[in-house]
């Protein structure tokens, strides 16, 4: 209850002070604005789902991790729905993969090293000699 009472003095100072600046309108623009935004994430959370799917089949970020990040994405695109300039921010801050790798990396001390299956060997040593060609014989028939 007393978190939610500090969230609610903050929001409201925060967002007086905005407002005062930029006018009714443009504060009404970007509270309908902010709401679209939100609902887009929401829409193609699909995608952000199998980049995360992908980077944890890869072994780049464990199965916390993995529900972490998502976590954060849901809860940011939530953020923006809620009309606030407060929300607003912290939703876009949870949005971008830097911040929310920042915080999931302050709490879990693992960090998978990415594995992929595109490994180059750089050992190879090539002949320079060497002239690769195919040779395409005028004849059809074997002799």
């Amino acid at each position: 209850m007393l978190y939610f009472i500090i969230y609610l003095f903050l929001e409201v100072l925060i967002s007086v002070n905005i407002s005062s600046s930029i006018g009714g309108l443009i504060t009404f623009l970007e509270i309908v604005l902010s709401a679209f935004v939100g609902i887009a994430i929401l829409v193609n959370f699909r995608k952000i789902l199998v980049e995360n799917m992908t980077a944890v089949s890869y072994n780049c970020i464990d199965l916390e991790q993995f529900q972490k990040l998502n976590l954060f994405t849901l809860l940011g695109a939530l953020l923006f729905i809620i009309p606030g300039f407060l929300t607003d921010i912290i939703g876009a801050l949870m949005q971008f993969s830097l911040f929310t790798t920042i915080l999931v990396s302050r709490y879990n001390m693992y960090k998978g090293k990415c594995k992929t299956d595109f490994v180059e060997d750089r050992n190879i040593t090539k002949d320079s000699d060497v002239i690769d060609v195919e040779v395409i014989s005028d004849k059809s028939t074997i002799s």
